[in-house]
């Protein structure tokens, strides 16, 4: 027998969404359907697919204002943003179709006289993929379209706060023609999600969320020897040279710590600033937060809403008050924001100064709109800093010297680097993590390797 699952939507704490969890019969009948159109589906040509995975492309897009509005009300974004992700699914979809064939292609070897060999690419099975809330269309279609393109069928698990859209998605494939079990969705419990990936009939995880859940991903398909992508947590950094332009570095890093009230992954939750220009870097982020409007999602003048539940709000106010309390400043009065409210998701933004590697919002992730400013005295310095995390997903550097900035980057354990700019995945580069970001890789070319396995063929021609 079922459970109900309800989603209350940060913007009132209403119901917003309620489904019922899938029974153990309907999860077994979602496998066994998946692995039976996997079979064929296969051995559809890749052209076929890439014209299936434009058309769902399109009939996702045509909805954009309804997914927009959903957006808001399942995970807070305010509605003047909500469409941007919905043409961020259209890119990276769309790169991954238009790159398939060069990055599925057969590897031919040199000529051996007598023989002909070479390396096909062909699809895992059934690819299981657990998406998150905060981006919810942009994570899950990382892994989704790579997969289906491949030959592989999937089956999602999205994040209980934002059902919806997984039965977007669906709807959009169903709508473009894929064929029945290629792609499916189950509303799921923990325990289930949990046994899933234990299942026999489960050959890829692809994971995005908390460092907990992906040690929990890890510890199910232990011995299954089968492949896991893991996207985990950030406490991603920025570094602001003396050199630096200095407007577009406080416009940059300030867009990338507090867009989605700091939710993201990627997002930049610590800065570190040359002493040269601190002060004035610190005056102008100040100004420029100030000039956000905390507010209800659904109206179009909010530019910061509301983070996506009560607890979460709770959890940076801790880490803001345990840094002043180890005498951090902070330069935000939260009665200039009248929506925020102790007990609701409705959270002010801060920002501290007087930070250090001693409080926990310097080191530990925070996933809201608060970010630490730290003063520096040289590029060794920043650089140490920067690698002082257990997390190593996106760094950034502003500076006008390119070659010094890239030579730095070197030196940061991250998985992807910037040079003035950041909070931004391009789907023609690998997205990817060190240390307890994750492990694995999505979008590139190098993206599809998780979803093929190589097959070797040696023919020997002459006898």
């Amino acid at each position: 027998m079922s459970s109900l699952q309800k989603t209350l939507s940060p913007i009132d704490g209403s119901v917003y969404v309620e489904r019922h969890h899938a029974t153990q019969s309907e999860i077994e009948a979602a496998q066994n359907l998946a692995k039976q159109a996997q079979t064929q589906w296969r051995n559809t040509s890749l052209a076929e697919r890439q014209a299936i995975c434009r058309k769902a492309v399109n009939a996702f897009t045509s909805k954009r204002d309804d997914i927009a509005k959903e957006l808001s009300w399942q995970m807070g974004r305010p509605i003047r943003y909500a469409a941007g992700e919905v043409n961020g699914f259209e890119e990276r979809a769309s790169h991954m179709i238009d790159i398939a064939e060069e990055a599925l292609a057969t590897l031919q070897l040199q000529e051996k006289t007598g023989f002909n060999r070479y390396i096909k690419k062909v699809p895992v099975g059934v690819v299981f993929v657990v998406a998150p809330w905060n981006y919810p269309y942009l994570t899950a279609i990382n892994a989704i379209m790579p997969a289906i393109l491949a030959g592989n069928s999937v089956i999602l698990k999205h994040s209980a706060q934002t059902p919806l859209c997984a039965e977007r998605i669906a709807e959009a494939f169903n709508a473009a023609g894929l064929p029945e079990g290629v792609f499916q969705y189950l509303h799921m419990t923990h325990d289930d999600t949990e046994a899933l990936i234990q299942s026999p009939g489960i050959n890829y995880v692809a994971f995005t969320g908390s460092v907990p859940g992906g040690a929990m991903v890890e510890r199910a398909a232990a011995g299954r020897f089968i492949g896991v992508g893991l996207e985990l947590g950030g406490k991603d950094p920025a570094y602001v040279r003396e050199d630096a332009d200095l407007n577009h570095a406080v416009e940059t890093t300030i867009d990338g710590a507090f867009f989605n009230s700091g939710q993201s992954c990627c997002g930049i939750e610590r800065i570190y600033v040359h002493e040269a220009v601190y002060e004035q870097f610190v005056e102008q982020a100040v100004a420029l937060v100030k000039q956000y409007k905390l507010g209800r999602s659904d109206d179009d003048e909010t530019t910061l809403g509301p983070v996506v539940r009560a607890s979460a709000a709770e959890f940076v106010r801790g880490q803001v008050e345990d840094a002043i309390t180890q005498g951090a400043t902070a330069h935000i009065d939260a009665a200039d924001f009248p929506m925020d409210k102790v007990g609701s998701a409705y959270l002010a933004p801060q920002v501290l100064t007087n930070v250090n590697h001693n409080m926990r919002v310097m080191t530990e992730e925070s996933f809201g709109p608060v970010v630490g400013i730290q003063k520096v005295s040289s590029d060794a310095e920043a650089i140490e800093l920067m690698n002082d995390s257990e997390f190593g997903l996106t760094a950034s550097i502003f500076t006008q010297d390119i070659d010094t900035g890239v030579t730095l980057g070197e030196q940061v354990n991250t998985g992807t680097f910037f040079v003035n700019r950041c909070d931004y995945l391009d789907p023609a580069l690998a997205w990817t993590g060190v240390k307890n970001s994750g492990r694995g890789c999505t979008l590139s070319k190098l993206g599809f390797d998780a979803f093929v396995r190589p097959k070797s063929f040696h023919i020997k021609t002459e006898l």
